[in-house]
């Protein structure tokens, strides 16, 4: 039997020699992070558009790109909550103008995307972004609760202000939502006798801790065809409206990201990477 130990005990030392050894994630060298709750993973790169290709939301692009570039240089920032239309450039934006704080001073701000299924752990990642000389955009992606989850919204807002364990101040969140409630309403609400307006009052509380709240909306027609202009001409493409308009038409929105798509075919058509 002691045989038996000795040897599984030789194995297993020689597996932990074999293994890889973890390393500490280096919160200061990389331009952004994957949290997945316990541990990040680091990217070289942040993939993201140019900001002047992201058409029809210019708005909102002056008020974002300003915003992350006071984080970057450690001014007061707002939390940013951005709501609405589904393709019309939310997450690209986020994405897209940290990169360009990046560009003025690489080692100011980094991008933290963390999964909408591991917001339980931001009290962890606020406590090792805290200790951090470097300031950091939490970046939480396409979120909403459902009806039946209390405790989640409550503990977002929370941490955006009004808890003693708040976020620290080189740290801000960007959030993006498909709703500016983010968690769905519900018909009945507005038939309630009593109190009708407390159960839509505390959904729309959570999206009032945002200092920066920004609606987008499916963008017309002329800002469509826009988007794509811009897009082709950056990428050395021919294009016809109407085979643009079609497009749009075959998929029932007029978007940047229907604009995108459309422009990714043409580029297939014509041999060419993007």
């Amino acid at each position: 039997m002691s045989e038996k130990r000795e040897l599984l005990a030789r194995i297993a030392e020689a597996l932990e020699r074999l293994a890889p050894p973890s390393a500490e994630t280096d919160w200061l060298a990389h331009p952004a992070y994957v949290w997945d709750g316990t541990a990040a993973r680091a990217l070289d790169a942040i993939e993201a558009p140019k900001l002047e290709l992201l058409g029809g939301i210019e708005a909102q692009k002056a008020r974002v790109t300003e915003n992350i570039s006071r984080l970057s240089k450690t001014y007061a920032a707002h939390d940013m909550l951005l709501w609405g239309a589904r393709g019309m450039g939310k997450s690209a934006l986020v994405r897209a103008a940290v990169a360009a704080a990046q560009r003025d001073d690489p080692a100011s701000i980094a991008l933290v995307q963390v999964a909408t299924d591991a917001l339980a752990s931001l009290s962890a990642l606020f406590t090792i972004l805290g200790r951090m000389d470097r300031n950091y955009l939490i970046f939480i992606d396409d979120l909403g609760y459902s009806p039946d989850d209390p405790d989640g919204p409550r503990h977002l807002r929370s941490w955006l202000e009004g808890g003693i364990e708040a976020r620290p101040a080189n740290v801000r969140l960007a959030v993006t939502s498909n709703r500016r409630a983010i968690l769905p309403r519900d018909a009945s609400e507005q038939d309630d006798p009593l109190n009708p307006r407390d159960a839509v009052d505390d959904k729309l509380a959570l999206a009032d801790r945002f200092g920066l709240s920004l609606g987008f909306h499916n963008c017309n027609q002329d800002d469509y065809l826009a988007i794509i202009a811009g897009y082709a001409k950056a990428h050395g493409l021919a294009w016809e409206e109407r085979e643009a308009l079609e497009w749009a038409k075959r998929r029932g929105t007029r978007s940047g990201r229907t604009a995108w798509q459309f422009v990714t075919e043409l580029a297939g058509k014509s041999g060419k990477r993007l």
